[in-house]
């Protein structure tokens, strides 16, 4: 996957919006709370996981994922584009929006 096709993929979740991040690198938000961005060179993802799941897909293929920041019950997962599945990375993305996105917005996505 390619930075293309995950702004593409963010964009379709209800109130999803790309902004410009600390750096200038893509960053993605819904109700201006941050839930992925892009590296500056666009090669790495980070996406808002909880712990758990982050430090599962860590444990899963850490050739892939690894821990970029944690805090309380949420963590940011750091995803090597080049070496991860497709459908794990719309998982992830969609799953980080979740945490974020209010309850009509969820409901819309369910839809």
């Amino acid at each position: 996957m390619d930075a293309e096709a995950v702004q593409k993929l963010v964009l379709r979740l209800p109130g999803a919006e790309e902004h410009e991040g600390w750096a200038g690198q893509p960053a993605f938000k819904v109700r201006k709370k941050g839930f992925a961005y892009l590296s500056e060179d666009e090669t790495k993802l980070f996406v808002k996981a909880l712990r758990e799941e982050q430090q599962a897909m860590i444990a899963q293929n850490p050739d892939v994922y690894a821990s970029w920041w944690e805090s309380g019950r949420f963590g940011w997962l750091e995803i090597d584009l080049a070496g991860a599945d497709d459908e794990e990375v719309e998982e992830l993305l969609t799953e980080a929006w979740r945490l974020n996105a209010p309850k009509y917005l969820v409901a819309q996505l369910e839809q």
